[in-house]
This record gives C-alpha cells, sequence and structure tokens, in this order.
C-alpha cells in the first residue's frame, strides 16, 4: 500500500520519476516479504505501462538487486556483534549462498539505472536488475571475518549452525523464468521484462488488500497476495 500511495503522490505531485529499491527476494518468493515486494514491483509496472491521459506522466523506474554489505539487514553488523561478543557466529545452513555488493557500488548503480531509466522511454515497465556477480556462502564470510580480526575459525571464535528459518532460500535468483532479460549499455545493469496483472487489476487486487488487513483477515490478505504473486513456493502461510 505504501508503494501505491508513492506512486499515486508522484503522478498528483509532477514528480518527474520515482525509484523503487526492490529486492531479489521478490523472485519466487517464499514469505511475505518477498511475496509483498514482488507486488510492490507490479504496481509500479503496471503505473509505467499505462499512463493516465491528460498530463506528465513520471518515469517509474524498479531496481532490483541482493545483500549490500555493511547495511542495516546485512549479515555482516551482526557478525561483528558477535566477534566482539566472543562468538560463536551464527549460520543458518553450510550450504546457503547469497549475492553481495557494497554500498558504494550498490548506489552507484541504482543512480545509473534511474538515470537510463529516466532517459529511454522504452524501458517503463522493465525492471533493472543489477549484476551482483557470484553468490557467496555465507560460511565463508563468518570465516574471512575472523580472520580478518586475527583469530582463527573453530579454533578461537566457534561457527554455529541453527538451521533454515520458515521461507528461507539456500540461493537467492535475481531473475523469474519468464522474465526475459536484456542489456541496457551500462556495465552489470541488465533489464527484466515486466510481468503485472495490469492498473486495473492491481488497483482491484491492492484495494481488497487493504480492506483485509484493516479488518485483520489474515486468511484473506494472504489469498489476494498468492494472487498476485502466484509463483509465491511457501506451503506455510505463516511465512
Amino acid at each position: 500500500m505504501g508503494t501505491r500511495n508513492l506512486c499515486d503522490a508522484a503522478i498528483a505531485a509532477g514528480a518527474q520519476a520515482l525509484v523503487m529499491i526492490s529486492t531479489d527476494k521478490a523472485v519466487n518468493p517464499t514469505n511475505v516479504m518477498g511475496a509483498t515486494k514482488r507486488a510492490a514491483e507490479s504496481y509500479l509496472q503496471a503505473r509505467a505501462l499505462e499512463p493516465e491521459a491528460g498530463g506528465p506522466h513520471p518515469d517509474f523506474v524498479a531496481v532490483r538487486f541482493g545483500n549490500v554489505l555493511g547495511s542495516a539487514g546485512s549479515v555482516v553488523p551482526l557478525f561483528e556483534r558477535q566477534l566482539k561478543a566472543g562468538g560463536p557466529l551464527t549460520v543458518t545452513h553450510r550450504d546457503i549462498e547469497r549475492y553481495f555488493m557494497t554500498i558504494r557500488e550498490a548506489v552507484q548503480l541504482v543512480l545509473q539505472a534511474s538515470a537510463y531509466g529516466v532517459a529511454h522511454d522504452e524501458t517503463q515497465g522493465r525492471v533493472f536488475v543489477l549484476d551482483m556477480g557470484r553468490p557467496v556462502k555465507i560460511v565463508d564470510l563468518a570465516r574471512q571475518m575472523i580472520r580478518l580480526a586475527g583469530l582463527r575459525p573453530e579454533l578461537d571464535i566457534k561457527i554455529e549452525f541453527t538451521g533454515l528459518r520458515p521461507g528461507e532460500k539456500m540461493t537467492e535468483e535475481l531473475f523469474h523464468g519468464s522474465e526475459e532479460v536484456g542489456a541496457t549499455g551500462i556495465p552489470r545493469v541488465n533489464l527484466a521484462a515486466p510481468r503485472t496483472l495490469g492498473l486495473e487489476a492491481m488497483a482491484g487486487r491492492l484495494a481488497d488488500l487493504e480492506r483485509a488487513c484493516a479488518g485483520a483477515d489474515r486468511d484473506a490478505a494472504l489469498a489476494i497476495l498468492r494472487e498476485i504473486a502466484p509463483e509465491w513456493t511457501s506451503g506455510s502461510a505463516a511465512t
């Protein structure tokens, strides 16, 4: 609902552009967070592809990427706190992998993608997807951080495997299988073809979702989310 409100406000205010930061968790989501991100992408795409008549239309740009090292939601600050406490460093699974980039890389690529989207009308409705390089095993990151602290993994600082959390993926994906991938000419910035229900359908689904949430109708809210993101693979409504 927040993304919908911002898109509508950008139109009303005559904004030149609106840039949405998405996440790889929106691809084949396994939990509510990922499904809501996919719903937000879909509404933004619908707005971009079906502009209202009668005036200038903001450029709607969506940029999708994975984990950013050192950001508030990154595992790095958690590992740093655990190191200061003497360990152990907690990893959910020994084979779990994630894409990572630095804050500097993320900011630079988001700005480049945003400027390109504003300058090229043919990108409307597409999602800019940043090339994250090769995924990194979280356990390898934990070991490297222990070594950088001048300590020895498993000897000075233990690594503890806590088990996958509900809805947690072993690996993240940057593209959905039905998204045709295209190049932009900007190194490490690609385009994913639009996937959306259309503006009228999306507006109706979000209005239904808002009513379900206002009425605390959890089952209805989850059912509507699954209509918007049918690729949501989790078998558990709790996630």
